[in-house]
């Protein structure tokens, strides 16, 4: 006897969901052995199934792992800044303590950039088994640094040559950067990449919004002229994050305790439906995985792309280029490493970029591996308050260095007052927690920002910030 989805349904009293098509093959296959099942028999399957570890339903912790915090509860002497260190450290620990408590993770640590971010805080790292949340690395996939140094000392002409072949913001780049035939081969392979080709093609060669930037310095070591750019995989990544997203909602149904399939809020911020994962062992476990991988790949070519504009634009030697990750999932083991805005310092990253402020030197580290790290170190300096509360507080400009805004309009929450003090996160960084040495500095000269959109939709008015200011790296 061959078992429909109607039979279930009308006789057994289930409503479709994602386990019926695996349980229906399961019944006709031993029903094909057996012949007409009871319906005792195939509700006995069908429990053996739900129980079985796709489906089987989880429950929190009663109490949250220990992780690591590599983070002061206070680190200035500004008596002003206080108050936000002190509250940005209880969200944080706070944030983590509810991630501690979910049943696929087995390990975390806070990094001292970290800053609250919602579900999870940037700075934080979480280790799970078989389970890839993609909450966890947000929509912006792969968010990474990269460096080419170049054979020269002409900083101002780099910068220059920059400006005219980068490009910000949500638009598209008027002559289209063509693909390497390899990655669209990769992007082609898998059916979640195969959907956002157009994505990928429209973006390719971009840089994005927000804290995303183009910054050119001088190597302290060698004295020449390096390119630093730092963004993520942008549409691409962002809409297979809904889609990542959606997958592990419709997991959440079976298998994840009551707050998250209700996807209640637990905290200031924090909403239990966004902690829902994938299983690694299973088909869409595994074709996710491959899908970040492909994403990861077009993200270094795009890196690529606008640094080989700027060579091709100068004629310059390239003496040297390498990038690593900040945000996104790193497989060691068994266990999935979700660094949301952590730098991996292990096996495999001999150098990585660590960017304070568009004022500050980006460090060039090399990571300890150290175990209260979880082989992380940070990614940068974090925000000491919202976007919004330091464009209240801070409604003067500074002046002297270079900054450029690719829109015509400064982006103010993106000052240097806007993140933690650089030395206090260096400081913490090298010689309180370990986590990380300093093997060189590319010194600033310049960067370039997507900058504010001329006009602001919120007010309906033109905005009348200066497009490009100087800032006192001193």
């Amino acid at each position: 006897m061959f078992y429909t989805k109607s039979y279930l349904i009308r006789q057994l009293g289930y409503t479709y969901d994602r386990w019926m098509p695996i349980a229906l093959e399961q019944i006709n296959a031993i029903a094909a052995e057996e012949g007409e099942l009871s319906d005792e028999r195939v509700r006995n399957i069908i429990t053996q199934l739900l129980d079985s570890p796709k489906f089987r339903k989880s429950a929190w912790r009663d109490a949250p792992s220990p992780f690591y915090i590599n983070l002061e509860r206070q680190a200035s002497t500004d008596d002003a800044d206080s108050h936000y260190l002190a509250d940005n450290y209880q969200q944080v620990v706070t944030v983590m303590s509810h991630l501690m408590r979910l049943p696929t993770v087995e390990a975390g640590a806070v990094m001292p950039d970290a800053c609250p971010a919602g579900t999870i805080c940037v700075g934080g790292v979480v280790a799970a088994r078989n389970a890839i949340h993609p909450a966890f690395h947000s929509a912006d996939v792969c968010c990474s640094m990269s460096l080419t140094e170049f054979d020269t000392e002409d900083a101002a002409a780099v910068l220059d040559a920059a400006m005219k072949v980068t490009h910000f913001g949500p638009t598209a780049r008027p002559e289209p950067q063509p693909m390497p035939d390899e990655l669209v081969a990769r992007l082609e392979s898998n059916p979640l990449t195969r959907s956002l080709m157009g994505n990928a093609v429209r973006d390719f060669a971009t840089q994005g919004d927000g804290n995303h930037f183009l910054f050119v310095g001088t190597s302290r070591k060698t004295g020449k002229v390096c390119v630093v750019t730092h963004h993520g995989s942008r549409s691409l990544g962002a809409k297979l994050y809904k889609q990542g997203m959606a997958t592990a909602r419709s997991f959440a149904t079976h298998i994840a305790p009551d707050d998250v399939r209700d996807r209640r809020p637990l905290a200031r911020g924090v909403n239990a439906g966004d902690m829902a994962w994938i299983p690694f062992d299973t088909p869409e476990g595994q074709q996710y995985w491959d899908a970040l991988q492909i994403v990861r790949q077009w993200t270094y070519e795009n890196h690529k792309r606008i640094h080989d504009l700027i060579q091709q634009a100068l004629g310059l030697e390239v003496l040297d280029h390498f990038w690593n990750e900040h945000n996104f999932v790193f497989k060691r083991g068994d266990l999935f490493y979700h660094a949301k805005g952590a730098t991996p310092g292990f096996e495999g990253y001999e150098r990585t970029l660590v960017p304070m402020n568009m004022a500050e030197p980006v460090l060039v580290t090399r990571g300890t591996g150290a175990e209260n790290g979880l082989g992380f170190l940070p990614h940068g300096a974090g925000r000491n308050m919202s976007r919004s509360e330091f464009q209240r507080r801070y409604p003067q400009l500074p002046q002297h260095v270079d900054v450029r805004s690719f829109s015509g309009t400064l982006d103010t929450s993106e000052l240097p007052q806007a993140y933690k003090n650089a030395a206090e996160v260096k400081r913490q960084m090298v010689e309180t927690y370990k986590l990380a040495e300093v093997i060189d500095e590319i010194l600033p000269y310049g960067s370039i920002m997507a900058g504010e959109p001329e006009f602001d939709f919120r007010s309906r008015r033109k905005r009348r910030t200066p497009a490009t200011r100087h800032i006192d790296s001193e």
